[in-house]
């Protein structure tokens, strides 16, 4: 069982012991007034804190790594996010018949992002996406007759960030998508 008592006792106390204060109370009660309003603001201040409530990723049908995220308790300035990423895409050829006649080129892993600026808060949050494209096919080219496709993507190490406030997230759902299956192709 709490002793109130005893423990307003000890309040009494500590608020008896302290002489520094820059400025002066007409009363001991109006100085707890001070300080419980101080640690209010504080807990106050801390329920606010900038944090994602969701953020969850797909592979659209161009193969490009979509990040889908809600973040709540920023206030009412600007926020700023990049998205990180490294992706690996294989490209193959296609005939004029729809077939894969075995001629691949595998890229990457290489290092992707891509940014959002400035993105306007509404009532404390942001719900927004965004968006980075595939590794591109670089030098690979086709023969004669066929046509270079995006076979699969694949996408590790993703990461959202708010470079406002420096908060990270890992974004859950679907890194990777295959177009083609056929021998050969792998984006693993």
């Amino acid at each position: 069982m709490t002793n109130f008592a005893s423990a307003e006792s000890n309040i009494d106390w500590k608020l008896s012991t302290i002489h520094d204060f820059p400025f002066s109370f007409s009363s001991e009660v109006e100085m707890k007034k001070v300080i419980v309003a101080a640690a209010l603001s504080v807990v106050a201040a801390s329920a606010l804190a900038a944090f994602f409530f969701s953020a969850d990723a797909s592979v659209g049908s161009n193969g490009a790594l979509t990040v889908a995220f809600d973040e709540r308790g920023l206030g009412n300035a600007d926020v700023s996010y990049t998205l990180t990423a490294s992706g690996t895409a294989v490209y193959a050829c296609i005939n004029g018949g729809g077939n894969h006649p075995q001629s691949t080129n595998k890229v990457g892993p290489s290092p992707i992002s891509a940014s959002l600026t400035n993105v306007k808060v509404k009532n404390g949050r942001v719900v927004s996406s965004i968006t980075v494209e595939p590794p591109g096919p670089g030098s690979f080219s086709c023969p004669s007759g066929q046509s270079s496709v995006l076979a699969c993507v694949s996408y590790t190490d993703v990461l959202l960030t708010d470079t406002t406030n420096n908060l990270e997230v890992v974004p859950t759902g679907t890194t990777s998508r295959t177009f083609i299956s056929a021998k050969g192709i792998s984006c693993a």
